[in-house]
């Protein structure tokens, strides 16, 4: 691979990766709404946002994909599985752009780095399937850095939580309502997430936005990298209780 296939709870566990990042979303189908500006989240529309992590834990593994531009056109596109009650992600990744050959492989990640590796020939089933089947010294691992798929890695891996946050605290924190979309047929608020601990309450906005529908499923996140302007997204596209993420098999030693 030619280059790196590169979270406040939602207010304590991302400030560690948002903090140095510059405000923004991406806004896709986006609905028409009674209301036309941005706002405090409500009470409900609070609790919803606070109860949408461990909705994510519960219903894990579920299947991710994740797209982050590197700049110069060339974009890396993540489609995978992530098991939230041992933080730990696989799939393929496939990396395109202008003047560049389409480059794929197999990824698997872990809050503490990644690894990447060729896809075993002869393997079929599933990039965590055949992830099973690469040995361990056929796996390329490092530690994360802060291009933009590293940076979503890790957000991707740390989303989900064992118990809800503090709706109060959130609100408190400066998460804001900023729209209704629809996502497949289905509606979805988009809320910017609190702002980093320690932040002015002039501080702007959040780089981190969620869409969440009506009983507090998150359905995808979007991350803005300073510098940058098409921002890191991950969807959440369903479950899969089968899947098993193999165990760290980067690794080394």
């Amino acid at each position: 691979m030619s280059r790196k296939p590169r979270l406040v709870r939602l207010g304590t566990l991302v400030v560690v990766v948002v903090c140095a990042l510059a405000v923004g979303g991406l806004v896709i189908h986006r609905t028409v709404s009674d209301e036309t500006a941005e706002r405090p989240v409500t009470t409900d529309e609070a609790s919803r946002l606070a109860l949408s992590r461990l909705n994510l834990y519960q219903a894990s593994p579920v299947t991710v994909a994740l797209t982050a531009a590197e700049g110069g056109g060339v974009e890396i596109r993540v489609e995978g599985v992530v098991d939230y009650r041992t933080r730990r992600g696989a799939g393929r990744y496939t990396t395109t752009g202008p003047g560049t050959q389409p480059d794929h492989g197999l990824i698997v990640w872990d809050t503490g780095g990644l690894g990447l590796a060729p896809e075993p020939a002869g393997v079929d089933g599933t990039p965590w399937e055949q992830a099973e089947h690469v040995p361990r010294s056929g796996w390329s691992p490092r530690t994360y850095t802060a291009d933009p798929l590293d940076s979503g890695l890790q957000l991707t891996v740390q989303l989900g939580a064992d118990r809800p946050d503090n709706p109060l605290l959130l609100a408190q924190s400066g998460a804001r309502w900023l729209g209704r979309d629809r996502i497949d047929g289905r509606g979805y608020d988009r809320f910017a997430g609190p702002r980093a601990q320690g932040a002015a309450p002039d501080g702007g906005r959040s780089p981190l936005t969620y869409w969440v529908d009506g009983d507090g499923t998150l359905r995808r996140v979007t991350m803005q990298l300073a510098g940058l302007g098409t921002p890191t997204a991950v969807e959440f596209t369903g479950r899969d209780g089968g899947a098993k993420v193999p165990e760290a098999p980067w690794l080394t030693g």
